[in-house]
């Protein structure tokens, strides 16, 4: 089966030297981050104890085992 579409028209078109403009979105509000939450001091020496569990893991663990 042949190709029956036509070539894009839009190549032969010279754009000239106008610049290239964003489109403004007056939909959005003002860009902000998401607030970052306090920690409790539990959630951090349970973090902590995570960490050096994991370093004992990947460090200990190979040290005992040469």
């Amino acid at each position: 089966m042949a190709d029956q579409s036509k070539p894009s028209e839009r190549r032969d078109v010279d754009e000239g030297d106008e610049p290239h403009q964003e489109a403004e979105d007056t939909t959005a509000g003002e860009r902000t981050t998401a607030p970052q939450s306090a920690y409790t001091t539990s959630q951090v020496g349970t973090g902590f104890v995570v960490l050096l569990v994991g370093l004992l893991v990947v460090f200990g663990v190979p040290l005992l085992l040469a």
